[in-house]
């Protein structure tokens, strides 16, 4: 089954274009570790997700470029074609000359029902390429306008208009100290209509991923194409092809579908974290070796302490009920929290992946107590290595980890609101106080619902 991507603003066309380089490069990878013939079924079905084919033979993106300025679209065009391998489809964008100004409101507002129509005809002809359609992946941001706003509007439409189809949005959070200033108006915003309008939430922090650039990666200075990069190489990791169950060596057929019935077993909570283990420099891993159960131990230990890198982990956090007391002497001022988790899937690729044991996430005190642990987790493997790991494992988790990050955008949100800062700037186009309040409202029965 097909998956149709939706690239939205200046960031989610930038990420989507690391996104499906990643995918065409992993795919066509020599180093798969695996024979010729599971490496061709790979192949195909990385091809039959994410890419459908022209005449000339050089696989088309099935993928929908929207921003509402033409200099990132005409990169990102530019950039798929010179690489040779893959490319996005003659017809697939739509740019305008006028962008949002990072306002949210004329994001949704004003571009989306100007624009409505446009987009969503270039989104059906890209569905109807697919022989079979698993669903919609919508990559934007939240702090900006037309991402945000009109991400919000074009998510909200596809619920309308493919109800039956899947609909996640990987959406980047942004820097606790960015650089536009309503970045928490437009956070809540597009938070609480996502939340209405899509099935799950992928989220990726920046302060996060730009963390693993410093500090695995060895990079010096940080730009955006580094961190895309980073996010590029988790989401491949997650939606790269594995086997459909223990013991078979077919490809799953619906990843979308997959996901959601692992991974949100409730409609209100569908907030979705990655972790990835191990994440490195080329020159770093030529002098590393990995076991399974090393990998384990630092990825589970990763979720439990809420570490989003292998890194820094905090080894004194226990699960609560484990009856172990806490490893060496924990600070008196030092708060150790667990992160509770409400399901988990763990992904394992590469050498010897059957030996791999994932007994210790089974364990029911990582889990809320209303779930079930042989509900709540997951296993996908494949023996196929992913780029240049040997052995990789990718953890995608509906837990607690988000809390806190949403409790400082609502609250830093709520501040400006109770001020009536900027207000106006969003009442002109039609986003009025109440609004405002449905969000804050929506968002504060969804941080209750997972503490």
């Amino acid at each position: 089954m097909s998956i149709v991507t939706v690239q939205l603003g200046q960031c989610g066309n930038q990420i989507g274009f690391e996104v499906f380089d990643a995918l065409f490069n992993d795919s066509h990878c020599s180093r798969g570790l695996c024979s010729k013939r599971e490496n061709e079924a790979y192949q195909a079905s990385c091809k039959e997700r994410f890419f459908s084919e022209e005449e000339n033979g050089v696989p088309v993106a099935r993928a929908v470029l929207v921003d509402m300025e033409p200099k990132v679209i005409n990169q990102t065009l530019s950039k798929a074609a010179c690489s040779g391998r893959w490319k996005y489809g003659q017809h697939s964008c739509f740019c305008q000359k006028q962008g949002s100004g990072n306002n949210w409101a004329y994001g949704y507002s004003v571009h989306g029902p100007r624009h409505e129509e446009s987009i969503m005809n270039l989104i059906r002809k890209e569905v109807e390429k697919c022989e079979s359609l698993s669903g919609f992946f919508i990559i934007m941001s939240m702090a900006g306008g037309t991402g945000s706003g009109l991400g919000a509007f074009v998510t909200q439409n596809l619920q309308d208009q493919y109800s039956s189809a899947l609909k996640m949005n990987q959406i980047i959070w942004p820097y606790g100290t960015g650089e536009v200033i309503v970045q928490n108006y437009n956070s809540i915003l597009t938070l609480s209509h996502l939340y209405r309008s899509s099935d799950a939430l992928l989220v990726h922090e920046n302060d996060a991923v730009h963390k693993i650039c410093v500090k695995l990666m060895n990079i010096k200075q940080v730009s955006f194409c580094d961190i895309n990069q980073v996010l590029a190489h988790q989401l491949g990791s997650v939606f790269q092809p594995t086997y459909s169950g223990e013991g078979l060596f077919h490809y799953r057929r619906n990843p979308l579908g997959d996901l959601m019935e692992n991974l949100v077993p409730h409609p209100e909570f569908k907030m979705l974290g990655v972790r990835n283990i191990p994440q490195m420099s080329e020159n770093s891993l030529a002098y590393s070796t990995f076991t399974w159960a090393g990998l384990l131990k630092h990825l589970r230990q990763m979720l439990i302490s809420n570490a989003k890198m292998e890194e820094g982990i905090d080894w004194q956090v226990r699960p609560p009920l484990s009856g172990l007391p806490p490893l060496g002497k924990m600070s008196v001022n030092k708060e150790t929290h667990f992160n509770t988790s409400i399901a988990n899937l763990v992904i394992l690729r590469g050498k010897d992946v059957q030996s791999a044991d994932v007994g210790a996430f089974k364990d029911p005190a990582l889990y809320t107590s209303w779930l079930e642990p042989v509900h709540a987790f997951s296993v996908w493997k494949t023996q196929r290595a992913f780029r240049k790991y040997e052995k990789s494992a990718a953890l995608v988790s509906n837990s607690q980890s988000l809390v806190k990050p949403l409790d400082m955008i609502v609250g830093k949100a709520w501040n400006m609101f109770a001020s009536r800062a900027y207000l106006h700037q969003y009442t002109k186009f039609g986003i009025e106080e109440e609004d405002f309040l449905d969000s804050f409202t929506l968002l504060e029965q969804g941080r209750c619902g997972t503490r």
